[in-house]
């Protein structure tokens, strides 16, 4: 970098520098470009094809500061709204890529690796009522850390995320994508996998409070529908309610008061209309966070997902949450998706909120062929009496979180629609005694449990329910 004039000293922009270096190596096939210790302040880094970035320790790559409202020239690179024809079938964020601190489309081998830092200082995150922070949209403002669209054989390694915008790394339609060690402390999204192909995600740790943490995601970006599948996610850490930094410098500081939804979770959805198949998530630990999402809501099918090994501790929402809905955002037509064969398994989850775990589908499509076996599910317990007695709306157009329903008449599993449902050696606890049944069933074709442990005195409430086999308590 200083041999192409990059300054380091954090107040100089060193975007020119950074992407004259960048052409040069393209020009010759290929290669690294090193960045060694020092603070770069850059608007958006271009990448190329055979180009690898190193960041060595001490070394900063730093998004450089817009005005609130835009620039009228200069600043980092702006996309082209999406076609209106498909517009508005994905949130704002996903149909742009260009708008950030590094971006990339149609490439091949490409790398960013080494123990430096990415701090997204300058960028928005997409909330219009951020005070004092760059609005998302405006000309000139950035709001991503990475984006990538189009792209083969991608290496992320071994640095550091700080305060990354919108999206830490906003990965759309790329195959073969590796992310290892990574070190996230963000004030948004850690990792959107949006229609990829062939990932894989290790040893990561992050912490997103205001949202999700790891979501693979299958939006209509692109102008057609896409998978996501091939993935595996394993060895990772997720939190939701750190102080951003605190993650990053080790004092592991607890918002007080903690922000509003302490996200931090794994998602699938809620972009959902390519669908999410072959997917693995494994040896993860979910610390003051949301739990585990798996939502199709916009006519794609979720199939074939194994979860294994999971720690939680204090999750704010249900545990588990596998929603099948009628959203329908996206081309007109399309019929609601399916949800099925998901094997969940080795799961402990300690001082959980008052929210069960949630399995919903919606009339005329259920959520099937689903295994949840040796597990130990503690919630605080002490729900108010009247909540046992309530029935819940359907929201089936609804947003998909835990909370779409409102609260829930059961301690610890509620199940709408759904069919061929099997649960064995799960033990289902209450800090506080609470007068909800441990399961709620309505609609359901086959319910089978095995080796059940719940609190003494737990009902079952059931409304149409056939092929029921529960073994004694």
């Amino acid at each position: 970098m200083r041999d192409f004039g990059a300054r380091g000293d954090g107040t100089t922009i060193d975007t020119p520098a950074v992407n004259a270096a960048i052409d040069h190596l393209a020009s010759r096939g290929g290669g690294t470009l090193y960045f060694p210790a020092g603070s770069y302040a850059c608007y958006t880094i271009r990448l190329k094809s055979h180009i690898r970035l190193y960041l060595d320790a001490g070394a900063v790559i730093v998004a450089a500061p817009t005005p609130i409202e835009g620039m009228t020239s200069g600043g980092y690179d702006q996309d082209v709204d999406l076609p209106e024809s498909y517009r508005d079938f994905q949130d704002h964020g996903h149909g742009h890529w260009r708008n950030s601190l590094i971006w990339g489309e149609g490439l091949n081998d490409i790398a960013i690796e080494g123990p430096g830092l990415i701090w997204g200082k300058g960028l928005g995150r997409g909330h219009d009522y951020d005070k004092g922070m760059p609005i998302s949209g405006r000309p000139g403002v950035g709001d991503k850390a990475i984006a990538l669209k189009l792209c083969r054989n991608v290496l992320l390694r071994d640095f550091r995320m700080l305060q990354a915008g919108w999206f830490g790394l906003l990965a759309t339609g790329v195959d073969n994508l590796t992310i290892d060690n990574l070190l996230i402390d963000t004030n948004r999204d850690g990792l959107d996998i949006d229609c990829c192909k062939n990932v894989r995600i290790s040893n990561c740790t992050i912490n997103s409070p205001w949202d999700d943490a790891i979501c693979p995601k299958s939006s209509y970006a692109l102008g057609y529908p896409r998978a996501t599948e091939n993935v595996t996610i394993t060895n990772c850490y997720v939190s939701g309610s750190y102080v951003i930094g605190s993650v990053l410098d080790g004092s592991y500081k607890v918002f007080l008061p903690e922000p509003k939804g302490t996200h931090g979770r794994i998602k699938l959805g809620t972009e959902s209309n390519g669908g999410f198949r072959n997917i693995t998530i494994s040896n993860i630990v979910f610390d003051k966070c949301r739990g585990i999402a798996l939502e199709t809501v916009d006519g794609a099918h979720l199939e074939d997902i194994t979860i294994t090994n999971i720690s939680m501790r204090e999750v704010t929402t249900a545990p588990i949450f596998l929603r099948l809905g009628r959203r329908m955002r996206g081309p007109a037509g399309v019929v609601p998706g399916t949800l099925k064969r998901v094997i969940i398994s080795n799961i402990t989850s300690s001082a959980a909120a008052i929210m069960p775990s949630i399995i919903a589908g919606v009339e005329g499509y259920k959520v099937e062929d689903i295994r949840i076996s040796d597990m130990f599910l503690q919630s605080l317990g002490g729900a108010d009496p009247a909540l046992a007695s309530r029935m819940p709306p359907l929201n089936e157009a609804g947003y998909p979180e835990p909370n779409m329903f409102g609260d829930l008449p059961a301690s610890g599993l509620f199940v709408r629609q759904a069919r061929n449902i099997e649960l064995d050696h799960i033990e289902f606890q209450t800090q506080k005694p609470d007068p909800r049944p441990v399961f709620w069933l309505q609609d359901v074709d086959g319910f089978r449990t095995g080796h059940i442990r719940r609190p003494i005195g737990a009902t079952v409430f059931t409304q149409r329910v056939t092929g029921m086999e529960m073994d004694r308590p």
